[in-house]
């Protein structure tokens, strides 16, 4: 064997095991002896394979037709050649250029080189969509691949049928042929091979609905790929697929986005196609049906110039979600393409389109037509995508409802949700459970519409309550001591302690949260469904006693309340909710003015003014229509959308009356129902608050942490299982990501995602810190914040604010609220009186006003 050839052998060994090497061997092997024209062939077809795997296909291109002209007489070097080519080519876009080129190298080869290009010819057929046939080339090529010991081509065909079974829908046989795939390769030492496989099979858990699996596999499979350098755009497709599959629709769009920038600039056509089918899907996920359309049709014109007639199917398939068309036009074009899918065995996708199909039919007054088409999708089977699932069961109540079957119809919307409680039954991420849970709102409305049409006082309250708050049910399942999880968020602290001006820069910053935030939503659920939702209106009853509950609902663009007081449960229309907006403004800019002092004497007492009469205005209109109903009793109000920030303190009838806020009734039911815990106190106070710091050592009597002993772990070991704890910090509300809001410590912040670290949360938290009872509202009125995440960990009661307030401002009312609390008083009614003795000063009023009293 010549040198050249010698070299040229290693080069192809190196290419799966490390790249670059692969490149430098290649290229001393095309220097070494150019007389050997198959070794230079084949070194430049190692060189070739090796700038594929480093994320550079136009250049693998030009290097093998290179080794296609360098082989000259060669013609197993040149067919080997080809073969490679037609590989790079279905990267390219370049689909029937690559079946030529495979038809071509045939010609020329037999044996096992012969077997390994059936092996190849049918990933290119997979590729083009033509799933049916690529199957056939597999079943044909593996067990003579398997009989000669070829390991490595096994392996490469297993990985790549795998990925055929996962589009056709048979799961378990896509698992079995990626986990062989995965040992084979680490037989052979090839270890990022194997973390391909790895990958793929996260791809398969994605498609079965566990998404903590499929981000943990893709967080591997990135890491490999980053270690040995190869880049792989295709990273951020799934991942995109995956996020969009539990309503994280930004930055599902934001990641493939990215892969298509990326995809473009690297000249991996065939995945660029994909990726742009993906943004299709992203937009009509997120409501944007105008880019859907444009992006599904711009796929559908790359899929056709590559020949990939099954993908174009799948464009044409989002236009049609995307498109309002004329309904029986949709129909007509929807059941083809569901022909089409069913032909070229697409079966998830052919059901998809007998889902919008029978859309399409129920919209053209074709309720037959409609059942017809659903009764030929199976949604009940776990492997169906999730929002297939629910989109199946929201059609279906559509039908029933078309065909005058109200109780039907209002049972396939509690079928669907229900689809939603188990996939978040998977889920232990907080984000995650929220977004998966905001996917149901429109089966929520829909039953909201015909409760509120028909049903009593009751069945408002229920349904209302089917849609409100569910993430919250279902504790957070990070273990205490994750070490990864522990390890992120101190190097979080770390560069928040290090912030300046020659400190970390906001992209390391942004890179320790993106990983807290990986590392957080591979975490799995409890895998049980919640069952505590609806409560039952006469347990709701009986535990109330002589208070009254007051339930906030959107329905459409008008406010409803639904009262339960003395057993007797009142529905209350209010009028247009936008009327809200204006004095729930001019509460919070009048309030944050006097909180901070701004102004002279004059001015203050003008803005105090303003601030009663916003309160007065918002009194008016969300509790004086309920007075008959619900009297002076003390209140528990469950609010909705915007009214999970009314200073309800503010409130003239509110004054000295104990008010209690839940997320939803079921919340507080559980809250109320949760003993009250004996065991220790603590108090804290945070940096750079003088006021706060007296205020807790006074509270404390000599007992708080302070100064520097108020670092994150000490205040968290300190709360965990504590009766009370007391936190004056300052707070930190992130709208962007509401789980990295947080009170900022001696060592940097404790997030909510430090407070989901707690083994056993305290039972009452006062947080007596800027807008700590702040909480993001998602879809479903989904809260995500610092007081909504202590109520899904167990706390009973959280005392904190909506809007800033003064240092110092709050230590009489805090001082008030605690003898209050001492005495033997409930959270509420502690504040209330607190609350009742506040004195003159601006400051002091207004943070009077800003406490909420949250839980139970």
């Amino acid at each position: 064997m010549s040198a050249a050839a010698a070299l040229a052998a290693r080069a192809l060994d190196l290419v799966g095991a490390d790249p670059r090497r692969a490149l430098e061997t290649a290229d001393a092997a095309v220097r070494a002896d150019g007389a050997d024209r198959a070794a230079v062939s084949r070194a430049h077809r190692a060189a070739a394979l090796a700038l594929r795997e480093l994320g550079d296909p136009a250049a693998a291109e030009r290097r093998l037709r290179v080794a296609v002209r360098s082989a000259g007489p060669v013609a197993d070097a040149a067919a080997e050649a080809r073969m490679s080519l037609a590989f790079v080519l279905v990267d390219r876009g370049r689909l029937r250029a690559a079946l030529a080129e495979a038809d071509r190298a045939a010609a020329a080869l037999d044996g096992l080189p012969a077997v390994r290009l059936a092996a190849q010819r049918a990933l290119i057929l997979q590729r083009t969509g033509r799933l049916a046939e690529a199957l056939s080339g597999y079943a044909a090529a593996l067990p003579a691949l398997r009989s000669a010991g070829d390991t490595l081509w096994e392996a490469r065909a297993l990985n790549n049928r795998g990925l055929l079974h996962k589009h056709r829908g048979t799961l378990e046989a896509a698992d079995a042929d990626l986990v062989r795939a995965a040992a084979l390769y680490t037989e052979l030492g090839l270890h990022r091979f194997a973390a391909d496989a790895e990958w793929n099979r996260a791809t398969v858990a994605a498609h079965r609905g566990d998404v903590p699996a499929a981000l943990a596999g893709f967080d591997r499979a990135e890491a490999a790929h980053a270690r040995a350098g190869t880049p792989r755009p295709q990273l951020w497709l799934n991942r995109s697929q995956v996020l969009m599959s539990v309503g994280l629709t930004a930055e599902a769009n934001a990641s493939a986005v990215r892969a298509v920038a990326a995809l473009r600039a690297s000249g991996h056509a065939t995945d660029l196609a994909e990726a742009r089918l993906l943004l299709a899907e992203a937009a009509v996920a997120d409501g944007r049906p105008a880019e859907a359309v444009a992006q599904a049709r711009a796929a559908g014109r790359a899929f056709a110039r590559q020949g990939r007639d099954g993908w174009a199917l799948l464009a044409r398939l989002a236009a049609l979600r995307a498109a309002s068309a004329r309904p029986r036009a949709g129909l007509r074009d929807a059941l083809a393409c569901a022909e089409a899918l069913a032909a070229a065995g697409w079966r998830g996708a052919e059901q998809d389109a007998r889902v919008v199909a029978a859309r399409f039919a129920l919209g053209a007054g074709d309720p037959a037509a409609a059942a017809a088409q659903l009764r030929r999708v199976r949604p009940r089977r776990a492997t169906a995508p999730l929002d297939l699932r629910v989109r199946w069961w929201h059609a279906e109540a559509d039908r029933r409802r078309a065909a005058g079957d109200r109780p039907g119809a209002l049972s396939a919307l509690r079928a669907g949700l229900r689809q939603l409680d188990d996939a978040q039954a998977v889920l232990g991420a907080t984000d995650m459970r929220a977004h998966v849970a905001g996917l149901g709102h429109t089966l929520a409305a829909d039953g909201l519409d015909l409760v509120v049409a028909s049903g009593p006082a009751r069945a408002v309250l229920v349904w209302a309550e089917r849609s409100r708050a569910r993430a919250l049910r279902l504790r957070p399942v990070r273990p205490p001591d994750d070490p990864e999880l522990a390890a992120a968020l101190a190097d979080l602290r770390r560069l928040a302690a290090e912030a300046g001006p020659a400190g970390p820069t906001a992209a390391a910053r942004a890179a320790a949260e993106s990983r807290v935030v990986r590392i957080s939503r591979t975490a799995g659920g409890p895998l049980h469904r919640p069952v505590d939702l609806p409560p039952d209106p006469a347990a709701l009853a009986a535990e109330l006693g002589e208070r009254a509950l007051v339930a906030y609902v959107r329905h459409r663009d008008d406010l409803l309340a639904v009262s339960l007081a003395a057993r007797r449960c009142t529905l209350h229309r209010l009028g247009p909710a936008a009327v809200v907006t204006a004095p729930l403004e001019a509460s919070h800019f009048t309030l944050r003015r006097l909180a901070l002092g701004l102004g002279p004497p004059a001015a203050a007492d003008r803005m105090r003014h303003l601030a009663e009469a916003a309160g007065l205005a918002l009194d008016r209109l969300l509790l004086a229509p309920l007075r008959r109903a619900v009297g002076d009793r003390p209140l528990v109000v469950v609010p909705t959308g915007l009214l999970h920030a009314v200073p309800w303190g503010l409130l003239p009838s509110v004054s000295g009356r104990p008010v209690t806020l839940a997320p939803s009734a079921a919340a507080w039911l559980r809250a109320e129902r949760r003993p009250v815990r004996p065991g220790h106190r603590l108090f804290a106070a945070g940096p750079g608050l003088p006021g706060a710091r007296q205020e807790v050592a006074g509270l404390a009597g000599g007992t708080a942490l302070l100064d520097g002993a108020a670092t994150v772990e000490s205040v968290l070991s300190g709360m965990d299982g504590a009766a009370l704890a007391h936190v004056a910090a300052h707070g930190v509300l992130r709208v962007d990501n509401p789980l990295l809001s947080a009170l900022t410590l001696a060592d940097g912040p404790l997030t909510v995602y430090d407070l989901e670290r707690l083994a056993t949360a305290p039972d009452t938290v006062v947080l007596p810190a800027c807008q700590s009872g702040v909480a993001a509202v998602r879809a479903g009125d989904e809260l995500l914040g610092l007081a909504s995440a202590l109520l899904a960990l167990g706390t009973r009661s959280v005392v904190a604010t909506v809007l800033p307030v003064a240092d110092g401002a709050t230590e009489p009312l805090m001082r008030d609220f605690h003898r209050c609390l001492r005495s033997g008083q409930r959270p509420a009614a502690a504040l209330a009186a607190a609350r009742a003795g506040a004195g003159p000063d601006h400051a002091a009023f207004a943070a009077a006003a800003s406490f909420v009293c949250l839980g139970g």
